[in-house]
């Protein structure tokens, strides 16, 4: 009978373990990172009699947990790729809509300030029209600094994203530590009795981690898991664990750079981060966020410089000559700003740098790490976007120097260097948000040209002249302003005229020679140009290259038609012209005029650029994001498929071991009765 007994009370008590499993597995069937549980039976040793074995009932060999392990990688894998998808697309999708917005994008203001400048050439000497183009102005001053400031917003945000991540991270390594120990630690491991819900608190620990950063995972003795960035640096060893950290990098004060400590050595781990929402941040700004503040100051120092230019080239309402409409895009200030030395510079960190932008229209937008070698006089530009050196060569003795670059030069102005010294090149990019209105008057600004031409008045011939278009008031190598401007209100050296003198028959041209008004001792006036006159052609007087001597005003007419000896044409001071509109019209041309990208491209043409851009890669990335949610999803069904808990068969392994433990409490029953009768026959 007690053979009996003992069967039962073994059916029962395994039954009893098998209802407390299933028990669990269906209270934990929305447990993040539950593994279903499973009990294995085993039919205990029976016992040998002369009829035969005997069986002697049912053991619980193991209670395993149902995992694959190819499974969990891939669901950590996936969640890695959506999480830098999900990271990149959330704050791409935040920049596409403010660049591309009716009300903050930057296309209305710049529509609206070209409209006000075209109205205002209809009429040039109105007061309300002119307050009309300095208000539409300054709204254009205003989208350019609050896009910078927004700008410099999503920026300071993923700098906070970037150090609270870091944060989850360290909590998880220390976490994925802790339980490696705790695992190795479990009583029973050795006999392969494994702390179940232990490593499902960490593979879920683990993919908390994998979201936030690429990991490898690899097993090692006792249960423990090593976990290593993808290139190998250890996060976790055993039961160590490293840390993350974040700093102001050396090279970017503005930017943040990752790093990861261990053992008390800390490392710069700013290229390792990939993957995860930390990789996905930086992916965003490396490749959209610096990028879109070059591309948009770019636009800001090209209207800046080609506005300034058209202004400072005309005549205000009081018959002066113009001046900068906008910031001068070349201040000392400015220019300086644009270089930034690394924090790391060896002493005495005295080296004076300056960034001229030379020609607007082929600034490119970028940034370049100018970096020292050698004796510290060798350099090389290095383009921070590609790694390809853009220039390379060796500062002379003294030192003050120029590096020449398409659109921009970089200005050595003295101070050591030593090898190793870096710094970073940024012509454009915080130029949106240094531009600001200079012109601050309706009278100032200069709608009309400072130069008109007429002919004498006992003229015989059919030539006609144009009213002249202006180059500069300025020369533009030396700054100074050129002889004819620098008397205020008149051509210092006018009136200048031209004088039709002889006569080719054979070729039926016509010689002229040019004479200002700056007599020459003893006699006769200064001649500024001689040439031959052909009245089948279009004929340019006066150079447009500066270097030309005096054949370069700063001016150029042009002259049609059939002279005659001795007729004469006068070119002096817009005086009293201030109804002139011709320098309106080119101020309100400039809107469609080609001055971006080596004259490809205009204003509108060159922001719909940065907006096409971000939103081409937010779109990519919407796909890619979309791509990676389905990844996951499948992966995460697959695990489930395996791991997950399927409550109607849990409900109907119930009913099962429900029935079984039923029957083996009735053995233990029957046995009973059988013992109580026997007793009894002995009475």
């Amino acid at each position: 009978m007690a053979g009996l007994i003992g069967i039962g009370l073994t059916g029962v008590l395994s039954y009893q373990s098998a209802l407390n499993t299933t028990a669990n597995n269906i209270t934990n069937a929305n447990t993040p990172g539950y593994s279903r549980q499973e009990v294995q039976f085993d039919t205990q040793e029976g016992r040998r009699t002369g009829a035969g074995t005997v069986g002697s009932g049912v053991s619980i060999e193991n209670i395993r947990r149902l995992a694959d392990e190819y499974l969990t990688q891939q669901v950590r894998e996936d969640s890695t790729l959506f999480g830098e998808q999900n990271a990149l697309n959330s704050e791409l999708t935040r920049l596409d809509n403010l660049l591309g917005g009716e009300s903050t994008g930057l296309n209305s203001a710049l529509n609206n300030f070209f409209a006000s400048l075209q109205n205002a050439a209809e009429d040039p000497t109105s007061l309300p029209q002119r307050q009309l183009v300095l208000s539409e102005a300054q709204q254009v001053v205003n989208r350019f600094q609050a896009l910078h400031e927004e700008f410099v917003q999503q920026r300071e945000s993923i700098k906070t994203q970037m150090g609270q991540g870091v944060k989850d991270a360290n909590t998880l390594l220390k976490s994925i530590a802790e339980l490696n120990l705790a695992i190795s630690e479990s009583p029973g491991l050795a006999q392969g009795r494994m702390p179940l819900e232990l490593l499902d608190k960490r593979d879920e620990k683990l993919r908390q981690l994998s979201e936030l950063v690429g990991i490898r995972v690899t097993e090692t003795e006792g249960s423990q898991v090593n976990v290593s960035l993808a290139n190998g640096l250890a996060l976790v060893t055993g039961a160590n664990a490293s840390e993350f950290g974040t700093r102001t990098s050396a090279e970017d004060p503005t930017r943040m750079e990752f790093t990861l400590t261990t053992g008390g050595r800390s490392l710069l781990v700013d290229e390792q981060i990939q993957g995860g929402k930390l990789g996905g941040l930086r992916r965003f700004d490396e490749q959209a966020l610096k990028p879109a503040f070059d591309e948009l100051g770019r636009l800001a120092v090209t209207l800046s410089a080609s506005i300034n230019h058209q202004n400072e080239i005309g005549m205000d309402l009081e018959g002066d000559l113009g001046s900068n409409f906008f910031t001068d895009i070349n201040s000392v200030e400015l220019q300086r700003s644009r270089v930034v030395p690394n924090a790391n510079n060896s002493e005495p960190k005295n080296a004076r740098l300056a960034v001229e932008i030379t020609d607007s229209t082929l600034l490119p937008a970028g940034t370049w790490s100018l970096q020292f070698s050698g004796d510290g006089r060798s350099y090389e530009l290095i383009d921070t976007a590609t790694g390809e050196t853009a220039s390379q060569g060796r500062l002379p003795q003294p030192v003050q120097s120029e590096i020449t670059m398409p659109g921009f030069s970089i200005r050595v102005e003295g101070g050591e260097f030593n090898a190793g010294d870096k710094y970073l090149i940024q012509p454009s990019r915080n130029a949106a948000e240094n531009i600001a209105l200079n012109v601050r008057r309706e009278e100032d600004l200069a709608f009309a040209s400072p130069i008109r031409a007429s002919a004498g008045e006992n003229n015989l011939g059919t030539a006609t002249i144009n009213q002249g278009k202006m180059l500069n008031v300025r020369n533009p190598n030396t700054n100074a302003l050129l002889p004819g401007f620098q008397t205020r209100g008149e051509l210092a050296n006018g009136p200048i005229t031209i004088e039709f003198d002889s006569y080719d028959a054979a070729s039926g041209t016509y010689g002229y020679t040019i004479t200002d008004n700056t007599p020459v001792p003893p006699v006769g006036a200064n001649v500024l140009e001689t040439g031959v006159y052909d009245p089948k052609k279009i004929n340019t007087f006066f150079s447009d290259n500066p270097n030309a001597g005096s054949a370069y005003q700063g001016y150029q007419f042009e002259m049609t038609g059939e002279p005659n000896v001795n007729d004469t044409f006068t070119i002096d001071f817009n005086k009293n012209g201030v109804s002139d509109n011709r320098n309106a019209e080119l101020l309100a041309a400039l809107g469609t005029a080609n001055t971006m990208n080596g004259g490809s491209q205009n204003f509108t043409e060159g922001y719909a650029g940065l907006v096409e851009d971000i939103g081409v890669k937010t779109r990519q990335s919407q796909l890619d994001k979309d791509a990676g949610q389905t990844l996951l999803e499948q992966s995460n069904n697959q695990r489930e498929s395996i791991s997950g808990v399927n409550l109607d068969e849990e409900a109907g392994k119930l009913i099962q071991y429900q029935a079984a433990y039923n029957a083996s409490a009735q053995v233990m029953s029957v046995a009973q009765d059988l013992f109580n009768t026997l007793l009894q026959s002995f009475r």
